[in-house]
């Protein structure tokens, strides 16, 4: 019983240390615990170039702690993005993997490589490739982090390439198929000033820089993510966030996006 309460400790105290990393717009190096698993309902309401309309997406995502270095994630997303009413779009699966980690007690520096793929209904229209429920598609990364006291700057780049049969032959340079992908983000844990309980309620603040290249056209966008994030009782999130377009001449559905997530993470549930 001491053993597990100690351990219990150890995977909340990490939790912890590094809160101010659990960004709302992009993944850090490192995982959800080992042995853990997370639920997360997330919504996404965007201001339609087009029609002015705000549309909605919602997604429903899994992540399972495999090991300290090895996490993955399921994912699926309802909107109705590209069509008249909300309807289901797609599933996505998400593998990353952890390879460095530099530890002390008040910092860490971590490196991971992540693999993912999705399937979507939806065509293949506009500029900007997304695997969030827009595209199907492949795309890998590599993402590192640095972490010193309350403050946590992560940048990540990845290569997506994206899929759609319909789009062959005479139609095939309609679209760009293929994106170079990066971003740059920084969490200050602002609340508690310290730690006397794991009751204590976390307020973290977040900017994150998210830009996109596309790589046949050209074509590209830069975006500007503010967020807020609590966090209750060591084991769940509520994020809320904006992205907003800063540059670009990308065609995408909209400029403007607004988010809201709720997480709650099961320590210790993989005995």
């Amino acid at each position: 019983m001491k053993k597990y309460f100690i351990a219990l400790f150890a995977i909340l105290a990490g939790w912890q240390a590094g809160a101010q990393e659990l960004y709302v717009f992009s993944d850090p190096a490192s995982n959800v615990p080992a042995k853990s698993i997370s639920g997360k309902l997330a919504a996404r309401f965007a201001n339609n170039n087009l029609t002015s309309d705000i549309n909605q997406r919602y997604m429903a995502e899994v992540n399972v702690g495999l090991s300290k270095s090895l996490m993955f994630r399921a994912s699926t997303t309802f909107s109705d993005f590209y069509s008249a009413n909300p309807r289901w779009e797609s599933y996505k699966g998400y593998l990353k993997w952890r390879f460095l980690s530099n530890d002390d007690i008040h910092s860490h520096f971590r490196m991971a490589a992540f693999v993912d793929g999705s399937y979507s209904v939806n065509d293949l229209v506009y500029d900007e490739l997304s695997l969030d429920g827009d595209n199907s598609g492949v795309q890998a990364g590599l993402t590192a982090t640095q972490l010193v006291n309350k403050l946590a700057v992560s940048g990540t780049v990845s290569y997506l390439r994206a899929f759609d049969e319909k789009f062959k032959g005479v139609h095939a340079d309609m679209h760009g198929k293929q994106a170079l992908n990066y971003s740059l983000s920084a969490g200050y844990l602002l609340f508690p000033r310290s730690y006397s309980n794991y009751d204590q309620v976390n307020l973290n603040l977040y900017v994150e820089v998210l830009g996109m290249t596309g790589w046949e056209m050209g074509h590209n966008a830069l975006d500007i993510a503010p967020a807020l994030q609590l966090i209750f009782k060591s084991n769940s999130k509520l994020n809320i966030g904006g992205r907003f377009q800063a540059a670009g001449n990308m065609s995408r559905i909209a400029n403007n996006n607004f988010y809201i997530s709720f997480e709650r993470t099961f320590l210790n549930a993989l005995k």
